[in-house]
């Protein structure tokens, strides 16, 4: 059970992640959280991670593959991994590839979560997180009780660097430009399934599980 899990920033890969790890107790692997985790460290890989990501830059390939292949030879992945948020350029897979066969493995599905621009737009734009706890909200789809305070633990809202309008619009241009050649590049493989991410949270779980299998 090695899984990718593709999609444009906004997508909902996130919750989608946790519900299929869940179901498949398999680990969740996201390039993006342990760049978060060195960036609120103050490590100098966080540093240099953070000038990307509030640009709406990709962090390096090189810098990424290495990260992420060190995270697979971990003894929970042995059963299986889903990999989210990477990789994101070909030349990653390309790399993930030789890495999984020079280990004897190899990837056995990858999930296409596809959802139109101006609705990547608007979840994006709209969303809130809590200083104090990490909550998410979002100013349309799932609003506070109380504007700007957090309905969990009443810490202060703020809008991400990475969510404003400019970065999400540059975002979403450099995911067209730079990871989208990956859904061809696994379409040869013969190893990805298209999943409809603008349905309800459970309709697109609901697709994956039939993607995937029981």
């Amino acid at each position: 059970m090695n899984w990718i899990l593709l999609g444009p920033p906004g997508a909902g890969k996130g919750t989608q992640a946790s519900k299929i790890v869940e179901k498949y107790s398999i680990p969740h692997i996201s390039t993006g959280d342990i760049f978060r985790k060195n960036i609120k460290e103050g490590t100098p890989l966080g540093k240099k991670a953070q000038e990307y990501m509030n640009k709406g830059l990709l962090v390096p390939d090189d810098l990424v593959v290495e990260i992420a292949a060190s995270r697979l030879l971990e003894d929970d992945c042995k059963k299986g991994f889903l990999l989210d948020g990477f990789p994101r350029t070909v030349y990653q897979a390309q790399k993930l590839d030789e890495f999984l066969a020079s280990n004897g493995s190899k990837i056995d599905c990858v999930l296409d979560v596809a959802v139109d621009k101006n609705e990547l737009m608007g979840r994006l734009i709209g969303r809130r997180v809590c200083k104090a706890c990490g909550a998410g909200f979002h100013v349309t789809n799932m609003p506070p009780v109380k504007e700007g305070i957090c309905d969990i633990c009443g810490g202060q809202l703020y809008q991400r660097a990475d969510d404003t309008e400019e970065t999400v619009a540059n975002r979403i241009s450099v995911y067209e430009a730079e990871t989208m050649p990956l859904i061809d590049y696994y379409e040869k493989a013969g190893n990805i399934k298209h999943i409809d991410g603008a349905k309800d949270l459970d309709a697109v779980f609901a697709d994956i599980v039939s993607a995937l299998g029981e």
